[in-house]
């Protein structure tokens, strides 16, 4: 088997490629688990690295699951509803974990269709964009079964309860230009400019300082479930922190002198 997400990297900014390209990029087998699960793990650990593009290889971003598993019940899908909750649970569920407790900012590019749990990978990330001949469904009652991967969590939080209760109750694909009306994403490109508008993207993230920029993240992260006065008691003890970093001395200087600034990660 080829390696199942292909990791490149220009720069500060990493790009990952889910790569079965032929069983349009379905991501719960074992191996696409642990791979995106490595990947980000990879990232926390390395302050060097300031933003992630996810984006799939061939002509879709990702299939979901794998529907021939789900017919053959094989894989995750196997066995007693026991050991079916326990698969997804230590299965497919540890991607919107890893991916949410990613440190770093990551970018959807989204190449055609995200379906299923295709759908629910891109909503994992940060920020959305599309290629033209993308479509994303919420697609899981059209095969019986639910949202089992954070699904019913992510989508009402980027489009809104009304129209994830629409996607999700009637399981219909929606198109690129849909997708950025309902603000799914935050640009629609021509399919040969995507990793470049991607790419457009992570340089204006990845200028800026990487401490920042992560704790930055954190905050929006903790922010969706915190009171306020919690979110205001972490948000001062980081900026202290953030107060006496190198980098912040070196933003400030480059303002006033009305230079580019030089950002080390200190």
């Amino acid at each position: 088997m080829s390696e199942p997400v292909l990791t490149e990297r220009t720069g500060d900014v990493v790009v990952w490629t889910l790569n079965n390209p032929q069983a349009r990029n379905p991501i719960s087998e074992a191996e696409t688990v642990d791979a995106l699960e490595q990947a980000v793990a990879e990232v926390n650990r390395d302050p060097s690295v300031r933003v992630a593009i996810l984006t799939g290889a061939g002509t879709a971003f990702s299939s979901g699951g794998n529907v021939k598993h789900m017919r053959d019940r094989s894989g995750m899908f196997g066995g007693s509803p026991a050991e079916l909750r326990q698969g997804y649970r230590h299965g497919i569920q540890r991607i919107p974990k890893a991916l949410y407790h990613c440190e770093i900012p990551t970018i959807a590019a989204v190449n055609g269709p995200a379906i299923g749990a295709g759908c629910d990978l891109a909503l994992m990330c940060d920020m959305r964009i599309a290629s033209r001949t993308a479509t994303f469904a919420e697609s899981f009652a059209k095969v019986g079964i639910i949202p089992g991967d954070g699904g019913a969590w992510l989508l009402p939080r980027a489009v809104g309860m009304a129209r994830a209760s629409e996607m999700a109750f009637t399981g219909e694909p929606i198109d690129a230009a849909t997708a950025l009306d309902w603000g799914l994403v935050s640009a629609v490109v021509d399919p040969d400019a995507l990793l470049e508008a991607a790419h457009h993207l992570a340089a204006r993230v990845a200028a800026n300082p990487p401490h920042s920029l992560r704790m930055t993240k954190k905050l929006l992260r903790e922010g969706q479930w915190q009171s306020l006065e919690s979110l205001l008691e972490l948000s001062a003890a980081m900026q202290a922190i953030a107060h006496q970093t190198a980098d912040h001395h070196e933003a400030v200087d480059a303002m006033l002198a009305r230079r580019p600034p030089e950002f080390t990660g200190h």
